[in-house]
Order: structure tokens, then C-alpha cells, then sequence
């Protein structure tokens, strides 16, 4: 037992590199195994696993009532930075618990996952550490799984990659609320859309989603409470971020991205967090970027028990799957329909909603609710829908949303306008040159 204690404590400011990574994650769970469950959701192209280690009061599997949150770091494989605070943020939840009543509170009533490494592969592939780029940054088949992705505006040519069948299998099977990716190269909050076309804005230069006040919020929750990413410095003088925030469409457009896909396939929330100018700084730095990010790791978490949660049920008390709860005039391009036992969670700010509870071939159902900011009771407003008229014999399962972009449709629209539009030009220069 005290050995077990000890590899769970020994946890030092360095890399860790594939094997102590691994020992260190099963040396925690050895000495927690009530409050965490460690397990591989794939391999890497070179066969490494892809370790998640869960921590909660109930750490195996999912229950009712309880949102499900992530965290995934070193995707990139040279962007180390993540990987180590991850590490570091495990061992600062398992020792807190039972002591510290704030963390105590947050695990009973939230289910946290946290990935480590994406890209295993890539973080071992960088040989000579680099603070701008590497060869690691890719996987072992030279692709960036950030652009790996199936994206909602174009059709990502891209094949997908062992690591990213792994992570949308994940997601597909889990009921994930809230989520961050972790990525170094910058110091700012981005936040989805990180793609666009002008349905969204992005003639305006902002990918605007249907919820772009919430991920305004989680971005800055993360960046007020970082040491100095709310300052918007930036890394250099050419790049400043006001706030420490940035809509993603506005930094640099992005096909194929992790964060679009969650929140349009995935019904969850993901915002990408640049932790460090350096993509891949001195280990001695390490235990800085760490105090650094300690309260905000732990704020953004809270927030996934922002806004309304509850269940949908038949007239018998049944859950009923694959029905679409949403707010009123904030619609999803792909519905947000509820999980196997019935649940949905909508992440939305303090105000009044009204909440649209639909089964197909039923009338919809309308409830007003009044949300309040429930993070710091780590408990979203509950709000349940009970369907009188439906039953087991009537109801029928939905199809899932389709893997093909959501927008496509609006960008043949688009494009359909460009040439009418430059005929009517070339039309009327041509009629002013003969006049």
C-alpha cells in the first residue's frame, strides 16, 4: 500500500514520457479506486494507448443527473505544456478530496474525464525540443488531428486517423457537457466556430455560433482566472487578444477542428486553450505554468453545471431517448436530443428561456424557466418533460445526426448568388461602354 501511495505522490515538474505517463495514471488509480477508472478508448498508429483516467464519486459509469466533463491535451504532439498540467491537475483532484470541500463538492457532482496525450506518437517523435515547430506536432502518419475531424461547413477530404476515430467513439459513447482541448503556441481562450461561411458571419471576419454568449463566457472564465492570459498580451507584439479571449473564424480559419466537431456532433462545449508561447518550453518552467493554470483548470469545470438539465419521460415514467430539448430561438444545426436515460443538459447564462421539449409525431411542449448561476451549488437548474400521450408501443428511435456538413446547402446557396451577381456587373459595364 505505501508503495502504491508513493508512485500516486511522486509526481514531479518533468516530461513524462510514454512509460511513466502509464505509471504514473495506474499508480493513481491503484491508490484511488473508488474515486477514479482508468482506461484506453484506442491506440495511436504506432499502437500506444490512448489512456483516460476518470475521477468522480462514480468513476466507472455514467448516472443520472451528473454531467460529464473533459479535458484533452498534447494533440499536437510538440504542444507539451497540457499534457504535464493534466498530470498535475489529477493529483491536485485525488489529494483534495475529502480535505478540500470545494473539490470535494465538484467530484461528488461531476464526472471528470482527462486525456493526457492525443498524439503519443507525436510527443515521442519530438526528439529536440522546439518553442515553434516540429515534426511531432502530426501523428505517425504526418497528419494533424485538429484538422482531422468532420466539419459542419466543408467536406474534410482528410482520412480519418486512428487517434481521431478514437476520441469521436468517446465522445459518441459519453454524455460530455463541457470540454477543453489544451494546445500551446499562444496564450488566449478560442472559442468555436473555428470554420464558417456567411450564414455564420464569416464575411465579417466571426464565426458566430447560436451559443456565442456562453462560449464568450467560458472563455473568459478560463482566461480571468489564468495569471495573465486575461491581460491579452499576446506572445508578441503583432498578436494581441482583448480579454485573453478570441472567436476561433477570427484568429485563423480552420477546417476539421475538434472544438466544431463536439459542439455540433458531440452536444458538447469545447473551447481551445493556448497555454503557452512556447510550444514545448524547459522543464524547469513547468511548475510556473502550472500555478499559472491551477484555479483556472478548476473554474472551467465548473461551468459545466451552468444552465438547465433534466429528463424527458412516457406517460409510464420511461426515459425517452433521441428527443430534442432546446431553447427557444437558439436552434442547433443538429438538434441536441436527449441520451439513453432520457437526459439533456443545455449549458446556458442566468435569464429566462423558454425550454422546447419535442418527440417526433407529438406536440412539442413549452416550459418557461427562470436560470439562475448554479455553478458554485454544482448543480444546473433541473427541469424534466413528461410526455402523457407517449408510450414504449408508439415512440420510435431517432437517426442520429448525419456525418456530412451541416452547411453545405447554405454554401451552394452562396455560390449559386456570386455568378448572377457578376453578370449583372459585366451586363451593365458592358451597356455603359456602348451608350
Amino acid at each position: 500500500i505505501l508503495c502504491l501511495v508513493s508512485a500516486a505522490a511522486a509526481l514531479d515538474f518533468k516530461y513524462h514520457h510514454t512509460e511513466e505517463l502509464e505509471e504514473y495514471l495506474k499508480g493513481v488509480h491503484a491508490s484511488y479506486p473508488s474515486l477514479t477508472h482508468l482506461h484506453s478508448i484506442g491506440r495511436s498508429v504506432e499502437g500506444r494507448d490512448l489512456w483516460v483516467l476518470v475521477l468522480g464519486r462514480f468513476p466507472t459509469q455514467h448516472k443520472i443527473g451528473i454531467p460529464e466533463f473533459k479535458y484533452v491535451a498534447n494533440m499536437h504532439g510538440d504542444e507539451t505544456v497540457g499534457r504535464e498540467i493534466l498530470l498535475h491537475l489529477i493529483d491536485f483532484l485525488v489529494t483534495s478530496y475529502g480535505r478540500d470541500p470545494v473539490i470535494t463538492r465538484l467530484l461528488n457532482n461531476t464526472r471528470i474525464h482527462i486525456m493526457p496525450t492525443m498524439n503519443p506518437d507525436g510527443f515521442e517523435a519530438t526528439k529536440v525540443p522546439d518553442c515553434y515547430y516540429t515534426r511531432g506536432r502530426y501523428n505517425k502518419n504526418g497528419e494533424d488531428l485538429n484538422r482531422n475531424f468532420p466539419d459542419a461547413f466543408e467536406n474534410n477530404s482528410a482520412s480519418i486517423q486512428p487517434e481521431t476515430r478514437a476520441v469521436m467513439d468517446w465522445i459518441k459513447n459519453e454524455t460530455f457537457v463541457l470540454s477543453a482541448n489544451l494546445h500551446g503556441g499562444a496564450l488566449v481562450a478560442s472559442y468555436t466556430f473555428d470554420n464558417g461561411n456567411p450564414a455564420t458571419g464569416s464575411l465579417e471576419g466571426y464565426s458566430k455560433s447560436p451559443d456565442d454568449d456562453v462560449f464568450i463566457h467560458l472563455a473568459k472564465t478560463y482566461s480571468s482566472n489564468h495569471a495573465s492570459m486575461y491581460k491579452g498580451t499576446g506572445c508578441d507584439n503583432r498578436q494581441t487578444f482583448p480579454e485573453g479571449i478570441t472567436n476561433g473564424y477570427s484568429w485563423y480559419q480552420l477546417e476539421g477542428g475538434m472544438q466544431d466537431y463536439n459542439y455540433v456532433w458531440g452536444q458538447c462545449f469545447e473551447i481551445t486553450l493556448e497555454l503557452s508561447c512556447c510550444k514545448y518550453p524547459p522543464a524547469d518552467q513547468l511548475e510556473k505554468f502550472w500555478r499559472d493554470n491551477k484555479v483556472a483548470l478548476i473554474e472551467y469545470i465548473k461551468q459545466v453545471h451552468l444552465g438547465v438539465k433534466g429528463q424527458v419521460t412516457d406517460k409510464n415514467g420511461n426515459p425517452i431517448p433521441n428527443a430534442i430539448v432546446e431553447a427557444k430561438e437558439r436552434p442547433h444545426v443538429c438538434p441536441y436530443r436527449t441520451n439513453e436515460q432520457g437526459e439533456y443538459f443545455l449549458l446556458l447564462l442566468p435569464g429566462t428561456y423558454v425550454i422546447n421539449a419535442t418527440v417526433p409525431g407529438f406536440k412539442s411542449m413549452l416550459k418557461t424557466v427562470e436560470i439562475h448561476d448554479n455553478t458554485g451549488n454544482f448543480s444546473a437548474l433541473k427541469q424534466d418533460f413528461s410526455f402523457p400521450e407517449v408510450s414504449d408501443q408508439i415512440r420510435s428511435r431517432v437517426a442520429s445526426c448525419p456525418k456530412t456538413p451541416l452547411y453545405q446547402e447554405l454554401e451552394r446557396a452562396s455560390a449559386a448568388v456570386k455568378p448572377t451577381v457578376h453578370i449583372l456587373v459585366l451586363v451593365t459595364a458592358m451597356l455603359v461602354i456602348f451608350k
